[in-house]
């Protein structure tokens, strides 16, 4: 098994994707029919594994040719591993500019003394993050969280991503993502985060797929383009297309690595 943890990201932005797809598969198990032909599912207690497809994505310039190969002598051969982007900039509960669009990032900020990059450009940040409320082992299909800068409720499902590090000398699960199939609210409020003044909401989720690896107190959550440890699918390669005027539109598939 290769290692899960400090991995690249690949760069979704740069990919520009016209589709992408992400799904959790193979979560239940058929376990015979009643007496009327329908199936009685039973669930795993491992869950099912993440999929993700980044399809008919856009290449031209010499840069985006070199970055596809990249990719592909990385990942060829599904032993070896990247961190893979969910696309949640517009469904996440981020806060909105005044066109009502969400606000997943911050930009622009500077270093401690006022000033910024010799371009011109600043720090950027999320601006929706959470913390693990209560340690939990790993398989729980629950877990107790809160929420900042949140601009809504928590209601029908999200996706955010825990990173899970090495343990001593046991290998950990690097970046893995989960949603959320039923939310209770907890109760809301203000804490000091960091010197800041940030409002946060607690909840307990029920999440699918299960806990890859336990967690404990005080970890953290992302929601902005949560991100997951994965591989290309078995039989899966990614050849370097080349069509007239040097574009290409090659289409990406990804499943959790384990």
């Amino acid at each position: 098994m290769g290692r899960l943890t400090a991995l690249p990201t690949i760069d979704i932005d740069f990919m520009k994707p016209r589709r992408a797809a992400f799904q959790v598969k193979g979560g239940g198990i058929d376990a015979g029919r009643n007496g009327v032909g329908e199936s009685i599912s039973i669930e795993f207690a491992g869950g099912g594994a993440l999929f993700c497809s980044y399809e008919e994505c856009f290449v031209q310039k010499p840069e985006e040719h070199e970055y596809f190969n990249w990719i592909a002598a990385r990942m060829d051969g599904s032993f070896r591993f990247a961190n893979v982007s969910i696309l949640t900039d517009w469904s996440g509960p981020f806060p909105l500019n005044a066109l009502g669009v969400p606000q997943p990032f911050v930009g622009g900020i500077t270093h401690s003394d006022g000033s910024t990059f010799s371009d011109g450009a600043g720090y950027s940040q999320a601006t929706v993050t959470g913390i693990v409320r209560t340690a939990a082992a790993v398989g729980a299909g629950t877990l107790s969280i809160r929420i900042y800068g949140a601009s809504r409720r928590l209601r029908w499902s999200d996706w955010f991503s825990i990173y899970h590090d090495d343990v001593g000398a046991v290998p950990g699960k690097g970046w893995r993502a989960y949603r959320y199939w039923e939310s209770t609210f907890l109760g809301e409020g203000t804490q000091v985060v960091s010197g800041a003044t940030r409002t946060y909401q607690d909840y307990d989720l029920a999440i699918t797929p299960p806990l890859r690896q336990a967690v404990a107190a005080n970890e953290r959550l992302e929601f902005a383009r949560p991100r997951c440890a994965m591989k290309f699918p078995t039989g899966f390669t990614l050849a370097q297309q080349i069509e007239g005027f040097w574009r290409a539109n090659p289409t990406l598939q990804f499943v959790e690595a384990f």
